[in-house]
């Protein structure tokens, strides 16, 4: 059985029909085609998944699409700095991983980012502890995350700018 769905997506309203159980994660990569969120494990382990929905981060895989009624839904796509007049521009925290080599196979990049992003607006993180117990719920497998630390630490400098 499907049911009609409208939530905003990347600033945009979206209505659709979805199954019952259709997971958020696959909405997004499969019906709207925003492929910057990532599937890597479907058990909400790695965070490659990291969507903000109504500001605040979340792992897409571990939720229904149904669940998301009404929301506003932020995918890495649609991260983009609210200047920048046609969504060409970085926002701070991507070009904080350009510039700090904070990315290997990027796979794990997109939620990193989201996951990041959200440290920085809701939880204050700083020191370099507090972000790695901040992104303890993101997964990455080709870096030691000194770069990603780093990263998030220009990121959030780059924020506040």
């Amino acid at each position: 059985m499907s049911h009609k769905i409208t939530l905003k997506v990347n600033g945009k309203p979206v209505t659709r029909e979805v199954a019952a159980d259709r997971l958020l994660v696959q909405f997004l990569r499969e019906d709207l085609a925003l492929t910057g969120t990532h599937v890597g494990c479907d058990t909400s382990q790695c965070g490659a998944c990291t969507v903000h929905l109504d500001g605040r981060a979340v792992k897409s895989c571990s939720m229904l699409a149904l669940q998301a009624v009404g929301a506003e839904i932020t995918t890495i796509e649609g991260l983009t700095p609210a200047h920048s007049a046609n969504g060409s521009e970085m926002h701070p925290m991507q070009a904080a991983f350009k510039e700090c080599h904070g990315l290997q196979c990027g796979f794990c990049t997109p939620g990193m980012v989201m996951s990041a992003v959200d440290l920085v607006l809701h939880h204050r993180c700083s020191s370099e502890t507090e972000i790695r117990e901040g992104l303890e719920g993101n997964i990455c497998r080709c870096t030691g995350y000194q770069n990603i630390v780093r990263a998030v630490q220009m990121g959030a400098q780059n924020m506040k700018a």
